[in-house]
């Protein structure tokens, strides 16, 4: 199916897809930011994302080791940055995600940073295997955040439990 399509339509709808979705992505944080957090809103991106997997069934988004594992690798290294800028804050009693101004930047420098990447190594790795790396690079990114998350959350629900004892 997808060689039938010239590739160049392929990495402009697939990029132009990534922007809606990254815009998607802001836009469901800011309102995400006005209602309490919980545990389940923690882990319920990853799981819904793991879905996503499936791909990997089809042989054009399957990815060699070596691209899983750097893909992996960066996935891994963006996640520090996000867990480094998220935190929570408390009002009315409930937890809240504390809005960052760093999240947008965030967002932003990924969004530029998955086009460039995708427009230097599009002439080199196929557009279904660099799709697969993104998805690899993304959930890589996605779980040790929330996990990072669920920590901080923990924590400052312990030390709520311990100052009202």
């Amino acid at each position: 199916m997808f060689n039938e399509i010239p590739p160049v339509y392929l990495i402009v709808g697939s990029t132009a897809a990534f922007f809606f979705m990254g815009i998607l992505a802001f836009i469901v944080r800011s309102k995400a930011a006005e209602r309490p957090i919980s545990p389940i809103r923690i882990i319920l991106p990853p799981l819904f994302m793991s879905s996503g997997m499936l791909m990997f069934l089809f042989t054009q988004f399957q990815v060699p080791w070596s691209q899983v594992m750097e893909a992996a690798a960066v996935g891994l290294l963006f996640s520090t940055i996000l867990i480094a800028t998220t935190n929570f804050e408390h009002k009315n009693g409930q937890l809240f995600v504390k809005r960052s101004k760093a999240f947008i930047v965030i967002l932003a420098a990924l969004l530029i940073f998955r086009l460039v990447a995708k427009l230097i190594l599009s002439n080199s790795i196929d557009v279904g295997e660099l799709a697969g790396m993104f998805f690899i690079l993304a959930f890589a990114m996605i779980v040790p955040w929330r996990i990072g998350m669920l920590i901080k959350y923990n924590n400052l629900k312990k030390r709520e439990r311990l100052t009202v004892n």
